[in-house]
């Protein structure tokens, strides 16, 4: 696949109007051809080959959070970067998660091509599946490059993006003591 996407980025190259045997550019299409293959590794990746069995017995019902998780993605619409932190809060009923999961989870949605809106529910929506909390709280906050460096060029802007499922969503104070939290 590396070497047909290398072909890709040549062609690319010569339609821009560069010359791909220029010195800087000679290992450029092999490069890029590397580089999409790793910003898009999360679609070789499944919830149950990244939590692996790490849910733990625990007596604790108190909400747990997993703040500033950084995340690289790539925007579906430009495939441009967009580039943020998560914040992850859960209710666990009777199990836990090993904490490297979250950001591990977080990086299995955001290495595919992405909107904001979709990978911050698939994130709540699989920590919910993976571990069978009574609530699962996900906030995002992203700086998109399609905003900044294109388009309207809004050099300062940022989009935060939120989903509450289960007692995050249905209790008012278990939403506000997330938020409190993480802000």
């Amino acid at each position: 696949m590396t070497d047909k996407l290398a072909d890709y980025y040549h062609e690319i190259l010569l339609t821009i109007g560069e010359n791909p045997q220029r010195e800087g550019l000679v290992k450029t299409p092999k490069r890029a051809a590397k580089a999409i293959q790793y910003l898009t590794n999360g679609y070789q990746q499944s919830l149950e080959e990244i939590v692996n069995g790490a849910l733990f017995e625990a007596k604790t019902d108190e909400m747990v959070i997993i703040r500033d998780i950084e995340f690289y993605s790539l925007c579906e619409h430009h495939l441009l970067p967009f580039t943020g932190k998560c914040q992850i809060g859960y209710l666990p009923d009777k199990k836990i998660l090993g904490v490297s999961k979250f950001a591990r989870i977080v990086d299995m949605f955001s290495r595919r091509l992405q909107i904001q809106e979709n990978m911050t529910q698939q994130i709540a929506e699989a920590i919910l599946e993976a571990t069978q909390a009574k609530g699962v709280g996900v906030s995002v906050a992203a700086r998109h490059m399609c905003m900044m460096m294109r388009g309207v060029e809004k050099q300062s802007s940022s989009m935060i993006t939120s989903v509450m499922l289960g007692k995050f969503r249905s209790n008012l104070s278990t939403r506000q003591e997330f938020m409190q939290y993480i802000t």
